[in-house]
């Protein structure tokens, strides 16, 4: 583990006084750890400080996002803890709880070595991480890689246990309805909210109290996307029932150039402006085969031009042998698929350049399982979705964004049952809301409209006087009074050619 007593001192060089330093905790996984990166480079790029990104020997996120982590900031990892002791079918979120209680001694450590350190930032699984702060004697902050509406849901379970006593625990209100006209089904909570019997329920209500006693959340959406949330929070902030709630997003990974990018890209170039539909369900989405099939079916059926990214399927107890045991998703596509699709389609395994596929002129539609990274990606895009939720925090999203956000469509009635369990789509149902989406006269139509409205709020957001940018800056500045620091702002030279 690297000491942090001189992070980020060669980038402060050019300064008679050392910058203030933020060190950010991020928990394992993509989702968690793509936007806490683009937070740390905004932080040093527009706001003058200096950052360091800490994360988890265990668990490690995938290489492809570690990658993702901007030069300008410093980077740490925490060594390896024991959790082998855990039984196999512990929830993965015990796991990451019990991961970052383990870890916290480490953390203390590194933290202790921290020059001019300024702030915390755990991010939503690391809460217990936030008493070090208290410890040092430093402001800390919890960062929300989702919406508002999952930092609602946690609030609202900690209200709902305020006085109840150790042990008992009572389910969420069903429907629960939120700010915005949001409401929530049972079924379209994330799994771990869903019952109070769950194992990880009393981790969820003990980690949300620690958010009372963080100075603020920082949370990945921006005020446009959410305004009735962000009012509520504001509200909250102002009676003392809750700490201020900042909205500093979208935070989206770049679309520069990477190994691989080219296949898709150019055949991309080579079709018309606004005549593909993407398809892909994140790095962790996978379909039945059964589901796979109807999936290639709804495609053909819908006629349109398509570019899908192939993951293998959940074998559902099957054997994976012979030729799919070779780990080639594009194996298990119907008989023909491909060769009757030539013309008009075109199937990659894994993975693909997503940023830069969404940002291609030639890209209509996006057909998504609504984790946060891809739906921030697509509304910064400006490309209209198809809500495809697989699991987590997904189905939650898709609700958002059909309803008050509204720049999705749901493929067919809902792709769940009335207890969350994933059923089959049909191709029908897939070609229809295609269809919909890409030329509907009414609902498609409004949700195109709102794609491209989105797109400009988001762009607006983190424009030099945009909301996004401003929260950002009030937290920066807070930090760094907090530390008597008297340097320059903005480093970002583009926000200085915007002074007036």
């Amino acid at each position: 583990m690297e000491s942090l007593t001189s992070a980020g001192a060669e980038r402060a060089a050019s300064t008679d006084q050392p910058r203030p330093h933020v060190v950010l905790l991020a928990s394992p996984g993509a989702g968690h750890l793509i936007p806490l990166a683009e937070l740390a480079r905004r932080l040093v790029e527009h706001h003058g400080l200096t950052a360091t990104l800490v994360t988890f020997t265990d668990l490690t996120s995938s290489p492809e996002a570690q990658s993702g982590v901007p030069a300008s900031v410093a980077t740490a990892s925490l060594p390896s803890v024991q959790l082998h002791d855990l039984a196999p079918d512990t929830p993965m979120e015990t796991v990451l709880f019990e991961l970052v209680r383990r870890s916290l001694p480490h953390l203390r450590t590194l933290l202790s070595s921290a020059a001019h350190l300024a702030a915390l930032v755990p991010d939503f699984f690391c809460s217990a991480a936030l008493p070090l702060a208290a410890e040092l004697g430093v402001p800390s902050y919890v960062f929300i890689p989702s919406n508002l509406t999952a930092l609602a849901i946690m609030r609202r379970i900690v209200e709902l246990h305020d006085g109840v006593p150790p042990g008992e625990h009572h389910d969420l209100p069903d429907p629960l309805e939120l700010p915005g006209g949001v409401s929530l089904r049972r079924a379209d909570l994330p799994c771990s909210f869903r019952s109070s019997k769950e194992p990880v329920y009393a981790h969820l209500i003990e980690e949300g109290r620690r958010y009372r006693h963080a100075d603020g959340v920082l949370v990945n959406t921006f005020y446009e996307m959410e305004p009735a949330a962000v009012e509520k929070f504001r509200q909250a902030a102002g009676e003392g029932a809750f700490p201020p709630v900042f909205p500093v997003g979208p935070f989206v990974r770049s679309g520069a150039a990477e190994a691989g990018d080219s296949a898709c890209l150019e055949w991309l170039d080579r079709q018309p402006t606004g005549s593909v539909v993407y398809v892909s369900f994140g790095s962790g989405g996978s379909l039945s085969v059964e589901q796979t099939a109807e999936l290639a079916a709804g495609l053909e059926a819908s006629g349109y031009r398509f570019l899908w990214v192939v993951r293998m399927p959940s074998m559902d107890g099957q054997e994976d042998e012979g030729e799919h045991g070779r780990g080639n998703p594009l194996a298990w596509l119907p008989e023909g698929f491909l060769e009757r699709t030539r013309d008009k389609g075109l199937a990659v395994a894994a993975w693909a350049p997503q940023v830069r596929v969404l940002s291609h002129p030639a890209t209509a539609a996006f057909v998504s399982h609504c984790g946060w990274n891809s739906t921030l990606e697509s509304v910064s895009c400006g490309v209209p979705m198809v809500s495809w939720p697989l699991y987590a925090e997904q189905r939650m999203n898709a609700v958002v964004l059909e309803g008050s956000v509204g720049m999705a469509l749901p493929v067919g009635p809902r792709a769940r049952d009335g207890d969350g369990d994933v059923v089959v789509v049909s191709r029908g149902e897939i070609a229809d809301a295609l269809r919909e989406l890409m030329e509907g006269p009414v609902k498609g139509r409004a949700v195109r409209r709102q794609a491209g409205d989105m797109q400009q709020a988001a762009a607006h957001a983190w424009a030099p006087e945009g909301s996004s940018r401003r929260a950002l800056e009030e937290v920066a500045v807070a930090w760094k009074a907090w530390r008597g620091w008297r340097g320059e702002a903005v480093t970002d030279m583009s926000a200085i050619g915007n002074r007036r």
